[in-house]
C-alpha cells in the first residue's frame, strides 16, 4: 500500500481525482463507496452460547467420566449413571457461567470511528454518517471532531491532534501540510490524520487516503485479530495433568481388567464395577470446581483493590508473570503534563505538585522560595497565563485542563505563582493574537489593562523565541542584553532531562495597539524564562516499580513517545537498565534472534509501533519470560492480547485495551499490578494446596480398591460412596484453602518458572505418602470393622467415615506445609476452616444415620464408640504428619536447603 505522509499533498489529489476546493462529487463518491466499501472495520467470527458450552466437555477427565457413565447405563445401574452425569454437567455449567471469553476488542475499535462527518461534495459542505467517507473525500475538520478516516493533510490552520490513543504521544501534535521523511514514525508524521484520534485544535482539510480495514487503526484491529490467545501457565499445567492422570487411569485400569479376568476369577460385570469406582475414586471430580472458586475468591479481593479481573485463570497467572512491559503515558505517568521546572537569568527553579491541580510551590537551591521574594517569577507566571487559552475546571486534586494540555499546565503554574486566573484575564483582557502553528512555532497575545497599558505576551519553541528577543529579564527587574548561549546550553540541559521546552517572553506596545502581526514581535523581545513540562511518573508507580524488582520481576517500559522523555522517565521511575533506549526504527533492523537477546539487555522501548510492542512481548516470550502487558490504547490492543495477562486502564484507558486485557485497573495505578501479583501469588499457593489436599484421597481410596481387587477381598467402598466423599466433604474442606492467607516472604521469592509442573517431587512424594496413610485407615478399620462382626454395610459406613476424618485432621496439616500446625493458630484454624468442618460433621451425621441416604448410599447407623474410634484414626493421622514434616525439614536443612520458619511454597 503506498504512503502518503512523504508525498506532496497535490499528489494525492491528483492519485484520487479530486480539488480541494470542490471535492468529489455524489455520483462519484456512490461508486466509490461501492468499489471500496463502508468505512467500517469488518465483523469477526464469534461461538454462540452453545459452541461456547460444548467446549466445556473437551477435557479428557471428563471424557473419561463419561464413558464411565455410559457404559454404568448400559449396565443397567441407573443410580451411578445418573450420578456420574450430574458430576459432569455441574463442571460444564460453572466453566461455562465463568467464561465469557467474547473477543470484544475489534467492536471497541469499530466504536471509534466517527459516526458523522464534514465533507466537501460538489463544492458544499456537507454532513455524512462516518461510514460514507470513501478514498478522495475532502474532509473538513475542527477543534473537538474525532478523525473519520487516515487523511492526508492539505490546509491546517494551528491544528493539533491527540494521538494517544495511537502512539502513545503525551501531547498533542502539530500538524503541517508538508511532506516528512519516508521512514519517519507514527507519531512523526506531522502531515497525517489518522482515523479515531480526536482533533485539539485549530482547524483544517485533508483528502481521505485510506478507509475502514486499509487505515492505521483497521491495521491495528486486524493484528488484534491474527493474534492468537495464550493460555495461563495454569491452565497449560492443569492440561499436563489430566492428561497425565487419564494416561495413569485408563492404564492401570487395563491392566487390573486383565489380572482380574484371567487369574482372579471375577465375572466381568462384577469387575467392571469395581474399575468405574476405581476411575471415580482416582478421577478429583471436585478439583475444576476448586480450581474456579479459588479464583473466583482470588478475583473478588482484586475487585476491593481496584483491579477488574475479566478472565478467572487471569489472577493466579499473574503470580507466575517474571516480566511486566508497561506502557508510559497514562499508566506509569499520570497523562497530566506539569511544569517541572523553571530557568530565569539567574535561577533553577523546581516547581512542586502533579498534574493539572493548582497546587504547589518553588525550590530553589534545596529551600522553599517565596513568589514574593522572586518577581521574575510573578511575572513568568502572568505570561504564562495570558498568553494561553486554556482553562483549569475541578476541586481538590480532580482537575481537568479544557484546552491544551501544556497550556493546561501553565496555567497551573501561574496558579502556583499566586495568580487567579479569570481575575487575571479580566484584569488584561485579550484585544488580538496570533494562534500557534507549526511552521512559525509560537504564540502570541496582545492585551490591555483598565489603565490604557498594552503587553504583547509570546510563548514557543525556545530557538525560534531567542531569535526574537533583544533583552532577557534579570532578578532586580531590569533588563539586560540577552545572553543566547546561556538559554541554549539551559534549555539543553532541560530538554535531556526529558521535558518539552518552552520559552516566555513580553514586549511592552502602545495603549492604541489594536490589531497584532508578526511584525510586531519579530524584534525587541524579552525573554522572562524557559519552563520545562513533563508528564510525570506516578509517585505510587516509582514504589510499585521497586516492589516488583524486589520480588524478581523485571519492568520494561515501551511508549511512542521521544527516546529522552522515555529515558527520563525510566530514571525517575528506578527502572534497571535505562543507559540504552532502543528506539522502533532499530527494532525493524533485527530478527527474532536478535531481538531476543538484546530485549533483556533493554529496559526502556521509544518511538514504538503496535507492531514493534507486538514483536517485543513475542520476543520475551521467546525467551522463556512470562508477560504481563499494560497499556491505555488502540495501540497496545495487539499486545495486550498477546501477552501472557494483559492489563488495561479503567479511567484513561481506551475500550479496544480494555477488551483486549484479562485485567483492567478501575483506579489506572501501576500500583495495583504489584498487589495483584502478590494475589496471584496466594492463589497459586492455595491451589497447590487444594491438589495437596485433594489428589491424597482419590490416592487413598484408589489404592483400597486395587488392594482389595488384587487380593479379591470385598471392596471396602462403594463407586457412589466415593462420589459422596469427592464431591461433598472433600470438595468443602479443599474450599477453605481458597480463603488461606498469604504466606509470609510471599513477594520476596522470584517468580515461579512457567514450567514448573504442578506434580513437583514434594507434590509427588506427599501425595504418595498420605494416599497409603489413607489407604491403611480405610482399610485398617473395614477389615477391623469385619473382624469386629459388622456386617460389610456397616464396615463400609465405617471405612467412609474414616475417610472423612482423616480429611478433616489432614486440612490441618496442608495449611501450613512450611510451619506446624499443631498451634493454637494452627488448630482453631480461620473461619472458612470452622464452619467447613462443621458442615461436613453435620452432613457425615446425616450420611450415616438418615434413612433416605441408607437407601441411596446402603449406610447404617453407628455407634458412639465406633465413632471414638474413627476420630482416633484422625489424630493419629496428623501426628504422623506433623512428625514427617519435621523430618522432612531436617532432611533438607542437612541438604542446605530451605531452613525451619520460611514459607511453605520454600518447602514444596
Amino acid at each position: 500500500m503506498m504512503s502518503w505522509h512523504d508525498q506532496p499533498f497535490s499528489e494525492a489529489l491528483t492519485r484520487f481525482g479530486t480539488r480541494v476546493e470542490q471535492g468529489l462529487d455524489e455520483n462519484g463518491a456512490r461508486q466509490r463507496l461501492a468499489r471500496y466499501g463502508p468505512n467500517r472495520l469488518p465483523e469477526p467470527k464469534r461461538a454462540g452460547p452453545l459452541a461456547r458450552f460444548a467446549r466445556q466437555f473437551h477435557n479428557v477427565l471428563i471424557y473419561v467420566l463419561m464413558a464411565a457413565g455410559t457404559t454404568t447405563a448400559m449396565l443397567g445401574h441407573w443410580i451411578d449413571t445418573a450420578v456420574i452425569l450430574a458430576v459432569v454437567m455441574v463442571n460444564a455449567i460453572i466453566g461455562f457461567v465463568q467464561e465469557g471469553k467474547a473477543e470484544s476488542a475489534l467492536a471497541a475499535i469499530r466504536d471509534m470511528l466517527a459516526p458523522r462527518a464534514t465533507v466537501l461534495r460538489d463544492g458544499r459542505r456537507r454532513t455524512v454518517p462516518g461510514e460514507d467517507i470513501v478514498p478522495g473525500d475532502i474532509v473538513i475538520v475542527e477543534a473537538g471532531d474525532r478523525i473519520p478516516a487516515d487523511l492526508r493533510l492539505c490546509e491546517t490552520r494551528g491544528v493539533k491532534i491527540e494521538e494517544a490513543v495511537l502512539t502513545g504521544e503525551s501531547v498533542p501534535v502539530d500538524k503541517a501540510t508538508g511532506p516528512v521523511a519516508a521512514d519517519a514514525p507514527l507519531g512523526d508524521r506531522r502531515s497525517m490524520a489518522f482515523s479515531g484520534t480526536m482533533v485539539a485544535a485549530g482547524q483544517g482539510r485533508g483528502i481521505a487516503i485510506a478507509t475502514g480495514a486499509d487505515t492505521e487503526i483497521g491495521r491495528i484491529s486486524g493484528m488484534i485479530a491474527d493474534v492468537p490467545s495464550t493460555e495461563t501457565p495454569l491452565i497449560r499445567q492443569m492440561a499436563v495433568f489430566a492428561k497425565w492422570l487419564t494416561v495413569f487411569i485408563v492404564g492401570f485400569s487395563a491392566l487390573i481388567l486383565f489380572f482380574g479376568l484371567t487369574l482372579g476369577g471375577y465375572g466381568f460385570t462384577e469387575l467392571f464395577m469395581a474399575l468405574v469406582g476405581l476411575s471415580v475414586a482416582a478421577i478429583p471430580e471436585g478439583l475444576p470446581a476448586i480450581l474456579t472458586v479459588t479464583l473466583a475468591i482470588g478475583v473478588q479481593g482484586m475487585a476491593r483493590r481496584n483491579a477488574i479481573v475479566r478472565r478467572l485463570p487471569a489472577i493466579e497467572a499473574l503470580g507466575s508473570v517474571s516480566v511486566i512491559c508497561s506502557d508510559k503515558t497514562g499508566t506509569l505517568t499520570r497523562n497530566e503534563m506539569t511544569v517541572a521546572g523553571v530557568i530565569t537569568a539567574n535561577h533553577a527553579y523546581r516547581v512542586t505538585g502533579t498534574g493539572y491541580a493548582p497546587h504547589g510551590g518553588f525550590v530553589l537551591d534545596g529551600a522553599e522560595a517565596r513568589v514574593a521574594d522572586h518577581p521574575v517569577l510573578t511575572e513568568l507566571g502572568r505570561a504564562a497565563l495570558l498568553c494561553n487559552e486554556a482553562d483549569l475546571v475541578g476541586a481538590g486534586d480532580q482537575w481537568q485542563v479544557i484546552g491544551d494540555p501544556m497550556e493546561g499546565a501553565l496555567v497551573a503554574f501561574a496558579c502556583k505563582a499566586g495568580f487567579e486566573p479569570d481575575a487575571e484575564r479580566a484584569r488584561q483582557p485579550q484585544t488580538d493574537a496570533i494562534p500557534f502553528d507549526a511552521q512559525h512555532r509560537f504564540m502570541a497575545s496582545l492585551r490591555h489593562d483598565h489603565d490604557g497599558h498594552a503587553t504583547i505576551f509570546v510563548k514557543g519553541a525556545p530557538e525560534r523565541i531567542l531569535a526574537m528577543c533583544r533583552t532577557q529579564r534579570i532578578k532586580d527587574g531590569t533588563d539586560a542584553p540577552i545572553d543566547a548561549d546561556y538559554w541554549r546550553e539551559q534549555a539543553a540541559t532541560v530538554a535531556d532531562q526529558g521535558q518539552r521546552v518552552l520559552a516566555i517572553a513580553v514586549k511592552p506596545t502602545h495603549g492604541d495597539h489594536g490589531e497584532l502581526h508578526f511584525g510586531d514581535v519579530d524584534t525587541d523581545l524579552t525573554l522572562l524564562g524557559l519552563v520545562g513540562l513533563i508528564d510525570p511518573p506516578r509517585e505510587e508507580a516509582i514504589e510499585a516499580v521497586r516492589e516488583c524488582r524486589a520480588a524478581g520481576i523485571g519492568v520494561k517500559m515501551i511508549t511512542g513517545d521521544h527516546a529522552g522523555t522515555a529515558a527520563a522517565i525510566g530514571r525517575q521511575l528506578g527502572l534497571a537498565n535505562t543507559a540504552t533506549v532502543m528506539e522502533g526504527a532499530e527494532i525493524d533492523t533485527l530478527d527474532a534472534e536478535q531481538l531476543r537477546q538484546r530485549v533483556a539487555e533493554v529496559d526502556v522501548f521509544a518511538r514504538t509501533s503496535p507492531q514493534h510492542k507486538l514483536r517485543l512481548v513475542e520476543a520475551l516470550q521467546d525467551g522463556g519470560a512470562v508477560v504481563a502487558m499494560t497499556g491505555d490504547g488502540v495501540n497496545d490492543a495487539p499486545a495486550l492480547k498477546r501477552a501472557d495477562i494483559g492489563i488495561a486502564m479503567g479511567q484513561k484507558g481506551t475500550e479496544a485495551a480494555k477488551e483486549a486485557s484479562e485485567i483492567v485497573l478501575a483506579d489506572d495505578n501501576f500500583a495495583t499490578i504489584a498487589a495483584a501479583v502478590k494475589a496471584g501469588r496466594t492463589v497459586y499457593d492455595n491451589l497447590k494446596k487444594a491438589i495437596i489436599f485433594l489428589l491424597p484421597v482419590n490416592g487413598g481410596e484408589s489404592l483400597s480398591l486395587v488392594a482389595a481387587i488384587l487380593l479379591g477381598l470385598t471392596l471396602p467402598i462403594t463407586p457412589l460412596q466415593i462420589l459422596w466423599v469427592n464431591m461433598v466433604s472433600s470438595v468443602l474442606l479443599a474450599m477453605t484453602l481458597a480463603f488461606e492467607p498469604a504466606e509470609r516472604g510471599v513477594m520476596a521469592r522470584a517468580p515461579r518458572p512457567a514450567s514448573e509442573p504442578i506434580l513437583s517431587p514434594f507434590v509427588l512424594w506427599r501425595v504418595g505418602f498420605v494416599s497409603v496413610l489413607f489407604m491403611a485407615g480405610i482399610f485398617g478399620k473395614f477389615a477391623l470393622a469385619q473382624a469386629q462382626g459388622s456386617s460389610v454395610e456397616e464396615a463400609r459406613t465405617i471405612a467412609v467415615n474414616t475417610l472423612v476424618v482423616m480429611e478433616i485432621f489432614y486440612l490441618f496439616s496442608v495449611r501450613y506445609l512450611g510451619e506446624p500446625s499443631l498451634t493454637l493458630r494452627g488448630l482453631f484454624g480461620t473461619r472458612p476452616v470452622l464452619i467447613a468442618i462443621t458442615a461436613v460433621t453435620a452432613l457425615q451425621f446425616l450420611f450415616t444415620y438418615a434413612p433416605f441416604m441408607e437407601a441411596f448410599f446402603d449406610t447404617r447407623p453407628l455407634s458412639l464408640l465406633q465413632g471414638l474410634q474413627i476420630v482416633l484414626v484422625g489424630v493419629a493421622v496428623l501426628v504422623i504428619l506433623e512428625l514427617e514434616k519435621r523430618a522432612m525439614w531436617a532432611w533438607r536443612d542437612r541438604r542446605g536447603s530451605a531452613p525451619h520458619g520460611k514459607s511453605a511454597q520454600a518447602r514444596g
